[in-house]
């Protein structure tokens, strides 16, 4: 075999033509320059061809233009795109979207027209009893969960107030320390208590944030126009959020083994606390959402305070019962399965029950433009 590999190498050495093509040339001084003229007339060709592409497509569209705007010409700029005369954009016309002629192919990612402009195009927010929001996270979360909502419904020009509970997001307080619901609350009932008189939100509470949802509505229900429950323990009078969860602890084996407990006062006392493990937050919590979201995710969120999930509330039809609720289910959700959110709505049914489809835990990170769609759709329904 060594032999026969020797043989081909030595066959290898013999000089050969660079290229099969300048075999059967006519050799001598100016074969080299009559073969680069060849060349080059080939590719004067395809330049030609491809000139003649784009011109075509120039003439095209620019007849397109011609026939929209009643045949009348529009000046180019330096620009290869096409534009509308700065006229257009002076005199829009009610109703009337703006259109983008660049023969560039526009990709998902950079639509015309951004799906929340959509939403909020016929929002007349004189009509609406309030346009503020105020957004409180669930457990472990902290305002920061809410960066996309803030930003949609900012833009379609609501107000948007994010609060970080006691020991969350950049409250520096030790979670351990935390040994009541009305201390873990205290910075939304800060915000409620210093609101103007008259002046109402709609207050949106996500997992255990439906807990503290619930406690202020029975402290101020003159000061919350709607409550909305998303993916959150909705309770009934004289429950706690410990005995909502208990339900399903038994058959969600992923929850189980996600949770941490923390003993800061010593493993012979009560637990102080509840600590999550990072590597198991994407399927627990985000198995929907961005990777991004789930990295932003694994270094803020904070441990949750025991104390207040095992508080049970105290809630009247007088003052919690007044306050209109609406609840926003999430199928995909690993961590309050639609089977228990299905039961709580049940034992304490909303005005109305919206179902996000393909909506984790997280919707504001796995489906903020249609959790964005229903804040808007909620805000406009009327009183009864």
């Amino acid at each position: 075999m060594g032999n026969l590999c020797t043989c081909f190498a030595r066959k290898t050495v013999k000089k050969r033509p660079v290229t099969k093509r300048l075999q059967n040339q006519q050799t001598g001084p100016n074969s080299s320059n009559r073969w680069a003229r060849v060349r080059s007339s080939r590719k004067d060709k395809l330049d030609d061809t491809l000139l003649q592409e784009q011109a075509l497509a120039a003439a095209i569209l620019f007849r397109q233009h011609q026939q929209q705007n009643g045949g009348a010409s529009l000046p180019f700029d330096r620009s290869a795109s096409l534009r509308y005369p700065n006229s257009y954009s002076g005199s829009k016309k009610a109703g009337q979207l703006p259109r983008s002629s660049s023969s560039r192919a526009r990709s998902l990612t950079d639509p015309l027209l951004q799906p929340q402009q959509l939403v909020n195009q016929d929002i007349k927010h004189d009509d609406l009893e309030t346009n503020h929001f105020v957004l409180v996270h669930g457990g472990g979360f902290g305002a920061w969960c809410w960066y996309k909502t803030i930003a949609l419904l900012e833009e379609g020009g609501f107000k948007a107030t994010a609060v970080d509970l006691t020991g969350c997001g950049i409250h520096s307080f030790d979670t351990n320390g935390i040994t009541s619901l009305s201390q873990y609350v205290k910075p939304l009932t800060d915000f409620l208590e210093k609101l103007p008189e008259g002046e109402k939100v709609i207050l949106v509470g996500h997992d255990f944030g439906g807990a503290c949802v619930s406690y202020v509505m029975e402290l101020f229900p003159f000061k919350i126009a709607k409550a909305v429950f998303v993916a959150a323990a909705m309770l009934t009078n004289g429950q706690s959020t410990l005995d909502i969860f208990s339900q399903q602890a038994s058959s969600n084996e992923l929850m189980r083994q996600a949770q941490i407990f923390l003993y800061a006062n010593g493993n012979d006392h009560p637990p102080t606390a509840i600590d999550m493990d990072k590597s198991l937050l994407r399927d627990l919590l985000f198995n929907q959402s961005p990777s991004k979201d789930v990295a932003l995710a694994s270094v803020s969120m904070r441990p949750i305070p025991f104390a207040p999930v095992l508080e049970k509330l105290s809630l009247s039809d007088m003052k919690y019962g007044s306050v209109r609720r609406f609840y926003i289910e999430t199928p995909e959700d690993n961590a309050i399965p639609i089977a228990l959110q299905e039961s709580m709505i049940n034992s304490s049914p909303p005005e109305k029950v919206f179902r996000l489809k393909g909506a984790d835990h997280s919707p504001f990170f796995s489906k903020p433009q249609a959790l964005h769609k229903l804040f808007v759709e909620i805000s406009k329904i009327p009183s009864p």
